[in-house]
């Protein structure tokens, strides 16, 4: 059996429904049948019995699942080691991220160095305002980036974090006595232009061009970094939207952090320069991969 069609086995066991297999797997529901149904032949029994309604496994099958998980778990454990010992003397990823996401991050960085011992995980600053520079430069091996990001010679990988969103408005706007924003009220006022290292699309991913209803928000006056965009928003020259964890670590004189009750939340991907591609990166973006998509919600949860 090959180490595929195991894996495939052994996703279908938990998930117990082929086309969620397939999705968690990124593939087709025709592979998850296919892989099943060449292992059934093979044996001689069914594996699984299905209806139209549910899968649930045969008896062979649960023994077989016991065999093989054992067998999966030594070979991906020997794998993780050989990966480990490969990663040679540069173990250490130097991972831009905005502001404090940092310690959101710890579930993956902890992970990470439980993985792939003797290796670290070394945080860098970037800014809404030049989101590629120090990865192209080679000043980063990595960032951690809100989506999309539709470059070409950078790689995107797992999402490591999702987050709400919040307006960080003057301490005296009218909007602090609501309590919260629409996006229909950013079209009320001037939102921060990131300026021209920013591309037009990932901005916009953050601060639409137009509300719902169709709307221009106006841009302006620049601020390329976190601090340059508080001091404007603080002067009140604009609003700007920004992250939950801006909030959640941030209090500045003279700024409210109100929550933006109909923004979609963000969705923060691992992403590095594809011409430098390396094992370290690699491996760090396996465990992303492993231990799923972090929530603000859960990190507070296993804040200490």
């Amino acid at each position: 059996m090959e180490l595929r069609d195991i894996e495939i086995f052994l996703a279908l066991c938990e998930e117990l429904h082929f086309g969620r297999t397939a999705e968690r797997l990124h593939v087709s529901q025709a592979r998850v049948s296919q892989a099943i149904i060449k292992q059934e032949r093979r044996i001689g029994v069914a594996l699984f019995d299905r209806t139209s309604r549910r899968v649930t496994l045969t008896p062979v099958g649960r023994r077989l699942r016991e065999d093989l998980q054992q067998a999966y778990d030594l070979v991906q454990e020997g794998l993780a080691r050989a990966e480990a010992a490969g990663l040679g003397a540069s173990r250490t990823v130097r991972l831009g991220v905005f502001g404090h996401a940092g310690h959101e991050l710890r579930p993956l960085i902890d992970t990470f160095r439980t993985h792939y011992p003797g290796s670290d995980v070394q945080f860098g600053e970037i800014t809404g305002g030049d989101p590629f520079g120090a990865l192209r430069a080679g000043e980063a091996d990595a960032h951690v980036l809100w989506l999309p990001v539709s470059e070409p010679d950078l790689t995107v990988g797992p999402t490591v974090l999702t987050t709400g969103r919040v307006l960080a408005v003057a301490a005296d706007h009218p909007l602090v006595d609501r309590g919260s924003a629409s996006l229909e009220d950013l079209a009320d006022n001037h939102v921060v232009d990131l300026g021209p290292a920013a591309p037009d699309y990932w901005v916009a991913s953050m601060i639409p061009l137009r509300t719902p209803s169709g709307r221009r928000i106006p841009r302006g006056p620049i601020g390329r970094t976190f601090h340059e965009i508080l001091a404007l928003v603080a002067a009140g020259h604009c609003v700007h939207p920004l992250g939950e964890i801006a909030a959640r670590y941030t209090n500045p004189p003279g700024i409210m952090f109100i929550p933006i009750r109909d923004a979609p939340a963000l969705q923060f991907a691992l992403t590095w320069r594809t011409d430098a591609d390396s094992p370290v990166v690699r491996a760090l973006a396996k465990t992303a991969a492993d231990l799923g998509t972090i929530s603000l919600h859960q990190a507070e949860a296993t804040t200490d």
